[in-house]
């Protein structure tokens, strides 16, 4: 799957508005092989499988010795994972970190040991640590962005009188379930006939979010909207409402974030509306980034992805290369 760099700087994530300069941060010596360590937070999900998939992948062609972990959804295994990885002497750590609070202690530790750290598909608090200070730069998507695009659609492609939207938000205190809800939350208060009746965590997973649909239905029947923040909480979701006799894409609109195969394969049934992409294949980036590091060259402190989306119109054409 092809993505685009956007270069330049950012404000969002507390992103400092200038540049990182690879002087102001731990060096790392340009050499023909590099141990990098790849703290998985969890395996549980197509999309996290990808995504390490495409590090065990870019390992044989950029030179990594790769270690990599599953931390299998616990935050601070993550963080012994990475404490764990800076004692065995790692050069470089790509960082997708689970939480944003608790994920600050490893990242300190990696930068007080003088190993460059890049953040990988999530952000950690911004009030407390900055690109270019803490860590060098965060590789990702623009989540309150994907959030908005969502929003966008759902207003544009809704023929009902009123949307009664209820929200299956990610994993508490994460960047993209934070982000997420923000841009989408933000654009649909601005409509006076769209109407959030609740919003409750299912923590990025498809059983989860089965699960909180299920209780979210026997509050709120009348819901003909379904927000997801990833798609495994929507095919979830997409479950627990054929229980009950509902009938995604027809009664219930289901929007989602992701652009998996079982959810390009739903929009081609009509059962799901559209999905947001957030592409998991960072691989190929991040031996990039660090090969540009590594040669003295300034990073940017938000690597920005940029994001296609999906619909009826040309999830055919995208299943093919999907995960």
């Amino acid at each position: 799957m092809k993505r685009r760099i956007l270069m330049g700087t950012a404000i969002a994530f507390g992103i400092v508005a200038t540049v990182a300069s690879a002087q102001d941060l731990p060096p790392l010596q340009q050499k023909d092989t590099y141990t990098v360590g790849f703290p998985q937070m969890e395996s549980n999900n197509p999309w996290r499988i990808a995504e390490t998939q495409s590090f065990v992948d870019t390992a044989e062609t950029c030179g990594w010795n790769l270690i990599t972990t599953d931390a299998a959804g616990s935050a601070a295994k993550q963080v012994a994972d990475v404490d764990s990885m800076i004692a065995q002497g790692i050069d470089v750590l790509f960082l997708p970190p689970r939480e944003e609070k608790p994920l600050l202690p490893a990242v300190f530790r990696a930068r007080a040991a003088g190993i460059p750290t890049f953040l990988v598909d999530r952000s950690v608090d911004p009030e407390v640590a900055q690109a270019g200070v803490d860590y060098v730069a965060f590789l990702g998507s623009d989540f309150v962005e994907q959030g908005r695009r969502a929003a966008e659609w759902t207003v544009a492609n809704f023929d009902g009188e009123a949307g009664i939207i209820v929200e299956l938000e990610g994993t508490t205190g994460s960047s993209p379930a934070n982000d997420r809800r923000q841009g989408f939350d933000d654009f649909i208060a601005q409509h006076d006939n769209m109407t959030i009746v609740a919003s409750q965590a299912g923590d990025f997973a498809r059983d989860k979010g089965r699960q909180v649909m299920e209780t979210l239905l026997q509050a709120h029947p009348d819901v003909n909207i379904v927000y997801a923040h990833n798609d495994e909480m929507a095919i979830g979701a997409i479950q627990a409402l054929e229980l009950v006799g509902r009938v995604p894409g027809e009664d219930v609109l289901v929007i989602s974030i992701d652009g998996t195969r079982d959810a390009l394969q739903a929009i081609i049934d009509g059962k799901m509306g559209v999905s947001v992409e957030s592409s998991p294949f960072f691989g190929p980036l991040a031996c990039d980034v660090m090969t540009r590091y590594a040669a003295g060259e300034e990073i940017e402190p938000w690597v920005k992805v940029e994001d296609r989306v999906f619909t009826i119109e040309n999830a055919a054409e995208h299943i093919d290369a999907a995960y």
